[in-house]
């Protein structure tokens, strides 16, 4: 049973992963997000090479926590499982399309610095691909994460017994509620990031952080489905 319990160890753990890596990506990110002129400045900026290259860490952390839950979760349902190998695979897709379009800011920036003639054509393609990025983090992170990590997973782990019913039941309140706060967003209704938007996100949060911490300290709750795939 230990020996199976290390799987969960190990989900946890890149569960931990994807919030290391997505807060200071998001930190990083700061001065081309927020600056419009940031185009019109000269030289490589290192800070978003960094950020983007943690962006690609949490890519690949997504998709391991999806990988490692697989060969246990699939035995509480196999199709349910497979679809949250797929939400996880897209969401890190949208993910790298985001960062690839941050980058390309921070190439017509090098490329062109100090270029006569050109600031106005460089800042509308510079807020062209800040915006492609900001609905990249909301198809992704929101959409995503709100019904892979919460519906798909919170749904697995309560029929599993992996981790306690009420943790369970976090993701799968909270899945709904970061899946409206998206559709609303998209529909005009508030804007990204807006206080509404963090209130309806909130609770996929907790579960999200509640799973990475419960996993990496304890690894999977004792649950007969361990019991199942250790004989398969």
């Amino acid at each position: 049973m230990e020996a199976l319990q290390r799987p969960g160890r190990i989900a946890g753990l890149w569960f931990v992963g994807t919030f290391l890596f997505s807060i200071p990506a998001a930190l990083l990110y700061g001065p081309v997000l927020t600056d419009a002129n940031y185009i019109l400045g000269e030289g490589l900026d290192a800070r978003i090479s960094l950020g983007a290259l943690l962006e690609v860490l949490l890519a690949i952390a997504n998709i391991a926590t999806a990988v490692v839950f697989f060969p246990v979760l699939k035995r509480a349902n196999e199709a349910v499982a497979l679809g949250y190998v797929a939400s996880r695979t897209i969401e890190s897709a949208i993910i790298v399309t985001g960062l690839i379009s941050l980058m390309s800011v921070v190439t017509l920036r090098n490329n062109f610095a100090g270029a006569s003639g050109d600031a106005a054509s460089l800042d509308i393609a510079g807020q062209t691909l800040v915006a492609v990025h900001d609905w990249t983090f909301l198809l992704g992170p929101q959409f995503c994460a709100g019904f892979g990590n919460g519906i798909l997973l919170g749904y697995l782990m309560y029929r599993s017994g992996l981790v306690p019913p009420w943790m369970a039941l976090l993701g799968l309140i909270g899945g709904p509620l970061a899946f409206l706060g998206g559709v609303l967003v998209l529909f005009g209704v508030f804007g990204q990031p807006s206080g509404p938007l963090i209130a309806l996100t909130a609770v996929e949060f907790v579960w999200e952080a509640s799973l990475a911490i419960y996993l990496t300290v304890r690894g999977y709750r004792p649950s007969p489905l361990l019991a199942e795939t250790g004989h398969a």
